[in-house]
């Protein structure tokens, strides 16, 4: 599946995080990948995170699932919404729908969140965080874009969800099947179902806050400093007054906080495995026997393919200081495994593609074989042809 009518390097030159882009027809000859029906019963899991939104202005209601199916049937048709978030962890031809975006690096993107809205259906004018690429499913949609907001921008009082109090539409569009519309953070929009079994895929991006990086990042340095780790001032001199916090003791106070803050090795470390945390474990796909090296060596020498779990998120992170490519740090699922020569390069394909095919030789490394152990064994990957046992 590729983008049609659409340039990455113009787009990211002229686009990304900076103004909305209409993209008509991106997949000609577009199939839905996903019927209103499965839609439905995915709300209806446990572990699976689905919002039914109902109402218009002022009348906004917000349910939270597991949505039982015979809520359907009493809804009517008009005016109401069905959210389900990580559709591409459940179903393989939604998660399909992100290769075209992977110009966008991995550990950037979210999930795919999926809606179903019945005519006249939406959630209000609203503004998001981050980044999105609206692709239309099926049904038509009319978008509405507005002003740029941020944190100081009036909201209307809702449990749930972040209504403009004002909104002042700038331009407006109705998608069909196949169009995509790009929409960067902050700018302020209000897509409503035109007609009926009108389904929308949401392929969202994170971006993490600069609160929550130095928030997460200084409880990290905390959990490795003791109490002997102290202030020192050998060599101290009488001052004239002895109120005064002489710049001296301030920039030995300030050294201390920032020559453990500034430490680029440790962050990387840190970031590679907070950034994998799996957002939804409940995709498990972990064997129900332990596979052994023996096993996984075996598959390999017959060239099995490996297949990431969808749930799962790969980053690594090259080591060194020339960065020769000899040397990875691989995180998966927030955990870190040093990989060096093959292994490395092996780490780097885990990393790049959804479906890996292994060169045999791999199989006469205990390195390579002990890692893919590991992570079929924590199921993050499994064999391409060992189906059976996933959830």
């Amino acid at each position: 599946m590729t983008l049609h009518n659409f340039d990455p390097a113009t787009f990211l030159r002229d686009h990304w995080q900076q103004q909305p882009l209409l993209i008509r027809q991106a997949f000609p000859g577009w199939v839905n990948p996903l019927e209103p029906d499965e839609l439905a019963g995915l709300a209806g899991e446990a572990g699976v995170e689905a919002r039914l939104i109902t109402g218009g202005t002022g009348t906004w209601a917000v349910e939270h699932g597991p949505i039982a199916a015979k809520r359907f049937s009493r809804l009517g048709n008009k005016d109401w919404t069905l959210l389900v978030q990580a559709v591409d962890h459940q179903v393989p031809d939604v998660a399909a729908l992100i290769a075209p975006f992977r110009f966008i690096p991995n550990w950037r993107i979210d999930d795919v969140m999926v809606s179903y809205a019945a005519d006249g259906g939406g959630v209000g004018p609203h503004f998001d965080q981050y980044d999105v690429f609206l692709v239309q499913g099926s049904g038509k949609r009319r978008w509405r874009i507005g002003q740029r907001c941020d944190d100081a921008t009036p909201l209307l009082p809702h449990a749930d969800l972040r209504l403009l109090a004002e909104f002042q539409a700038t331009e407006e569009w109705l998608l069909e099947p196949g169009d995509v519309l790009y929409l960067p953070p902050g700018v302020a929009h209000d897509g409503v179902a035109v007609g009926d079994d009108c389904m929308t895929y949401s392929i969202g991006f994170r971006a993490p806050s600069r609160h929550e990086l130095i928030g997460l990042w200084v409880d990290e340095i905390l959990s490795g400093l003791t109490e002997d780790d102290r202030y020192a001032d050998p060599g101290l001199a009488a001052q004239p007054n002895p109120g005064e916090i002489i710049p001296d003791a301030l920039a030995r106070l300030q050294a201390m906080v920032i020559g453990a803050v500034a430490d680029r090795t440790g962050f990387a470390d840190w970031f590679g495995r907070h950034t994998t945390e799996r957002k939804y474990p409940e995709v498990d796909w972990r064997p129900e026997a332990p596979a052994s090296a023996h096993e996984v060596r075996q598959a390999l020498a017959e060239g099995a393919a490996l297949e990431r779990n969808p749930a799962s998120r790969f980053a690594f992170v090259e080591q060194g200081e020339r960065q020769d490519g000899s040397a990875v740090l691989l995180f998966v699922d927030g955990q870190r495994h040093a990989c060096t020569g093959l292994v490395a390069d092996l780490a780097r394909q885990l990393c790049a593609s959804d479906l890996v095919e292994i060169a045999p030789a791999l199989a006469s490394s205990e390195a390579a074989v002990a890692l893919m152990t590991t992570l079929i064994n924590e199921g993050s990957i499994a064999f391409a042809a060992e189906d059976d046992d996933r959830d």
